[in-house]
């Protein structure tokens, strides 16, 4: 059998019990990239519904689909890290599995990241949602962290708990890798050189199954990782890339 071509791009949706989710990403990631050479993987957490079975399901559906499933769970940050190892392009497109991210808005991140008038270093483009359509405390919670955050690390973001991004999957393999490394993937970028950028995304009401974070639960993962990632940049020294003589 003659090997398929090499994707443009690749779309990572990392999800634990997400079943009543998944059905409807798949179709909406490829309604938003038809006509496009692109792969979606979703890397199941080791969800304890029927995550698993529907993605197998899907497969025959929509030939673009492949599906990871984790022996163990181990969350978000690592589900990512499983697509990204295995994705074929050396592109991502990273979207959260509860439907809040709306697929509709790849294209343009991914058209922003890719012109022809990006800078050299870009690698990567970050969804900045505009309307978050999240509780109050929910959004009060993250618009303290985000701040804080930005604060100490200087990373320029003003949402990085955004799912949705482009990005090089070189520079994202060369990052650190720790539990959470989601929410500090442009600070991490920029400790390495990289230029990133932002765009305003859609954002949506959950429709199905329940959120798996808390505003407390956040907080107190937040305030180790902040510590650790102030110290990689601490210690950070930049070459800004080598020649060879």
């Amino acid at each position: 059998m003659a090997k398929s071509p090499k994707p443009k791009l690749s779309v990572v949706v990392p999800v634990y019990n997400e079943e009543e989710n998944v059905a409807n990403l798949a179709a909406e990631i490829a309604m938003a990239l038809k006509g496009q050479a692109f792969e979606m993987i979703f890397v199941n957490d080791a969800s304890s519904d029927t995550t698993e079975a529907v993605l197998k399901d899907l497969k025959s559906t929509y030939p673009e689909l492949r599906a990871l499933s984790h022996r163990k769970n181990a969350g978000q940050s690592r589900a990512v890290r499983s697509g990204v190892m295995a994705a074929r392009s050396d592109v991502i497109a990273t979207l959260d599995g509860d439907g809040q991210n709306d697929p509709a808005d790849i294209p343009a991140l991914f058209a922003q990241y890719s012109r022809k008038d990006r800078p050299e270093n870009l690698a990567l483009v970050g969804g900045r949602r505009a309307k978050r359509q999240d509780s109050w405390a929910k959004k009060i919670g993250s618009r303290i962290g985000n701040g804080v955050r930005k604060w100490l690390l200087k990373d320029t973001a003003d949402d990085t708990g955004c799912g949705l991004k482009v990005f090089s999957r070189e520079a994202f393999l060369r990052l650190p890798y720790f539990d959470h490394i989601h929410r500090y993937i442009p600070a991490l970028m920029l400790r390495e050189g990289y230029i990133i950028e932002f765009a305003d995304v859609n954002h949506r009401h959950r429709e199905f199954g329940v959120s798996k974070y808390t505003n407390f639960g956040r907080l107190i993962v937040s305030l180790s990782d902040l510590r650790g990632v102030m110290w990689l940049n601490r210690r950070a020294k930049n070459p800004e890339g080598w020649e060879e003589v």
